[in-house]
């Protein structure tokens, strides 16, 4: 049943105004805002719609996965059970061309990620997947920059990830990512990766630093390689018939709410990703920083991989223009 109350207005006889609209926000995050980017999003939008309207708008928030996985809340938003959810990996699935954004190195720093998600061909990419999917991407997040990490031994170039089983998120891209870069992919769910590392299923796996600290992957791992394979975006969206439901005022709200709290999303991760940096080495990681000449080895290696894997499932324009996007991005830097 859906939870949109619009037209339910109820004044009392005190003559205040009651609830109006509500709101479900769902995420698979944990709610503490202090270690979750999901989380200090969904919370900040929550307070900031619900004191500028003065609780006129409720935002009832779902976090931890109570609603289902991001496949699961995709498509609740889809069926209109569910008015909004924040999401990275899933929207690939519904809106093929924002798997643009993971080709591997394309981002040489947040910052340079952030002017692109947040410029133009954000704006694009945002406007393409309203038009195929009915999900409005009110702001971007994210997710952080993905990482390795094995127990056999460091991984400095290549070369060193030569024979080794990494697990990787069950989608092609990711299976294709670490066959270009010469170890051996292992799709698993999340749920199974630390008992798969600790019994060496698979030696190693990718994520970003604060998922690795938080998830104490640190006590079945060895060595850390910071390289930053793929930046990770979040994105918050809305069903575009609850928002086309509401007033120009209230979409206006609901928009500078959420991109203030894809903001603070950012830089909850970003904090807690150099926070954790500092614990996996005081918990006895080994962690490598590649450097500028390694890295463009593992560029080489798996860029033109995953491009003409996604040339395949993708129109190229959209390869092209991100790419353009980037050296535009470096270039104001």
């Amino acid at each position: 049943m859906k939870r949109v109350l619009l037209g339910l207005l109820m004044v009392f006889c005190s003559g205040a105004l009651a609830q109006e609209l509500v709101l479900g926000f769902a995420h698979v995050d944990p709610a503490d805002w202090t270690i979750s980017k999901k989380g200090a999003a969904a919370l900040t939008f929550k307070n900031i719609v619900e004191g500028e309207s003065g609780g006129r708008i409720v935002v009832e928030l779902f976090d931890s996965g109570s609603l289902g996985g991001e496949t699961d809340l995709v498509q609740s938003v889809q069926d209109g059970t569910l008015e909004m959810t924040m999401i990275s990996g899933a929207m690939s699935q519904v809106c093929p061309e924002a798997a643009v954004l993971d080709i591997p190195y394309i981002f040489s720093s947040a910052a340079i990620a952030w002017q692109v998600i947040d410029g133009s061909f954000g704006e694009a990419l945002a406007q393409h997947c309203l038009e195929t999917t009915g999900l409005r991407t009110l702001a971007y997040g994210e997710t952080g920059f993905r990482n390795f990490t094995n127990s056999v031994r460091p991984i400095r170039t290549p070369a060193d990830l030569e024979g080794l089983s990494i697990r990787v998120q069950n989608t092609p891209l990711f299976v294709n990512l670490i066959e270009s870069l010469g170890g051996e992919p292992t799709p698993l769910a999340f749920s199974e990766l630390p008992t798969a590392l600790a019994t060496g299923v698979v030696d190693g796996q990718e994520n970003p630093v604060s998922v690795i600290y938080s998830n104490n992957l640190y006590e079945v791992q060895d060595y850390l390689t910071l390289d930053g394979h793929v930046y990770a975006a979040d994105f918050m969206v809305i069903s575009d018939d609850v928002y086309q439901s509401l007033s120009a005022a209230d979409q206006a709200l609901l928009k500078r709410a959420a991109v203030v709290a894809g903001s603070v999303g950012r830089s909850i991760q970003q904090f807690n990703s150099a926070d954790g940096v500092a614990r996996l080495i005081e918990a006895g990681m080994e962690v490598y920083t590649p450097t500028a000449e390694e890295l463009a080895q593992f560029r080489a290696a798996s860029q033109p991989a995953i491009i003409e894997y996604l040339r395949e499932e993708i129109d190229s324009q959209w390869i092209e223009d991100l790419q353009a996007a980037v050296a535009e991005a470096e270039a104001n830097f």
